[in-house]
Order: structure tokens, then sequence, then C-alpha cells
């Protein structure tokens, strides 16, 4: 008897274990699928509400060459690294099955957790989420999808901070520029960003000058120590700067990638980070 012909994988996948579920979810994407405090809170967000931000694309935690590799470890070991107050992770995958990466990521290292899901991947929550060293008051979910071909989302999150409350938003905009443009005019006009002081960061896929780069460029201060932005794509040797950080009411110092041996494997990008000064309201 000839052998049975293995059916195509988007069947295989649509007949899986979790398809009622993806089903499901992907009805109401995106949406905040976690807001978790960790277990010992700090009074007040380091001396004179000074504090360190970073962003942080983990490529879905498979490592620098993608694929079927799954290697949170790797991840793990650059966030570890980078000892930030408060950190935004894109492509953030929560699989359906097994440990839930995230999750041990935050408890690990005693960090509150917001997740917003941007799609329902095939294995698992695919998207944003913010881990930062003290309680979240609100979050948010800002749907940046426009047309069908990118499902995008960001995530904003309230601060407590020492000279009052912060909103710090995690984006991951989108390849096309017309689409992008959208994204940063939803952004910018969304009540949680529009006014008060905010860091905006993420993978903004800046990959040339456009309208939507000139328009954060507008809006925020992008005055920091570089003369341009930090190449961080791809990690192995970064060319491209597309995470970036943005401020309002506060001062960005000392921006920069983060080029250690860990970070060139942990994913295809490099980490971004920076020290957040919060200006007092005059």
């Amino acid at each position: 008897m000839p052998p049975s012909k293995r059916p195509p994988l988007s069947r295989r996948i649509a007949a899986g274990p979790h398809a009622d579920l993806r089903d499901r979810l992907a009805a109401h994407v995106p949406y905040l699928a976690e807001l978790d405090a960790p277990p010992v809170i700090p009074e007040a967000p380091g001396p004179e509400g000074v504090f360190s931000i970073a962003t942080y694309n983990v490529h879905r935690w498979t490592g620098v060459t993608g694929g079927r590799t799954f290697a949170p470890e790797r991840a793990f070991a650059v966030i570890d690294e980078l000892e930030a107050d408060v950190i935004a992770l894109q492509e953030v995958l929560r699989p359906f099955k097994g440990d839930d990466p995230l999750a041990m990521l935050a408890q690990d290292l005693g960090y509150a957790l917001a997740f917003v899901c941007t799609r329902v991947h095939r294995r698992g929550e695919l998207g944003n989420a913010v881990l930062a060293r003290w309680p979240l008051a609100a979050a948010f979910a800002i749907d940046l999808s426009f047309g069908r071909l990118e499902q995008r989302a960001a995530l904003a999150v309230q601060l407590r901070s020492a000279v009052g409350p912060m909103t710090i938003a995690a984006a991951h905009l989108a390849l096309v520029d017309r689409t992008r443009t959208r994204q940063v005019e939803a952004l910018l006009t969304h009540p949680q960003i529009a006014r008060g002081p905010v860091v905006l960061l993420g993978d903004m896929n800046a990959w040339r000058t456009s309208k939507a780069a000139r328009d954060l460029d507008r809006e925020f201060v992008t005055r920091h120590h570089n003369a341009n932005w930090p190449a961080s794509w791809p990690s192995v040797r970064p060319v491209l700067a597309l995470d970036r950080a943005y401020s309002r009411g506060a001062r960005l110092n000392a921006l920069q990638a983060h080029t250690s041996a860990a970070a060139r494997k942990g994913s295809d990008h490099l980490p971004i980070v920076a020290t957040v000064v919060p200006e007092p309201e005059a």
C-alpha cells in the first residue's frame, strides 16, 4: 500500500489540539492578556526619580537565527545583563503548551508584568510586554492594525514615578511606510499618550527616513548623546536603527545599544538602553 499523503501545513494547524482556543482568542485581538505585580515592590523608582529603561525585540525567543529554534534562555541572559528598571519587549511568544517564558522571566527577576496580545500564532499568543520593578497603576491595549496584512498593537502602562504619574508606551510598528504613518497618528492622538509625561519605546521599524519618523521626532524629545540613533539590527552586525526611545516630560540620557556577546546571540535585534530623568512640571 502506498504511504498516505501528509496534509498541508495549514490544514494540520487548523486541526491541531489548540485550534479551538486559537479561534476564540483570534476573534478578540488585540487584547490585554495579563497585568501582574512583583512579590516585592520598592517605594519609588530610584533616587530622585531617575530610572533605567530598555527595549528589546526577542524574536519569539528563537535567538539570532529564528526558525524552529526555541531558546528563551538566550534572551533571558541578555535581559538579566540589562538590569533595567523598565523593559519593553516585542515579538513575545506565550506558548499554548509548556512553560510560559515571559511569566518565568518576570517571576525570576521580580518584575511587574503587562502583556498585550497582538495576534494568535499557531504556537501561542504573540505580542508586546512591559516589565517594571514598580507597580503599574493601569494598562491599555492600543489597536494599531490597519489593513489585513499586519496585526499590530501598542501597550501603554502608567508608572508611579517619584515626580508623579508617567506613561510608558511600548510599540512594534509596521514595515510599510503608509501603515506606519497611520500607526504613529493613532499613537499620538491616544488619550494616554497625547498628554503628560511619556516614554515611548519599541521596534519602530524605522529602516529609512519617513513621515512617521519625522512625526515622532517633532512630538517627542530626541536629544541624546549620540549624533545619530544607535543601530540595533541585525544584531551580529547592526546597520539599521530600528529600535528607538522617545520622551516627553523627561530627559533620556546615555541612549545606546547593548552590544554584549550574549546580545549578539539572543535575538536578531540588539537591545536599546537609556536612563530616564523625569522633569517636574513647571
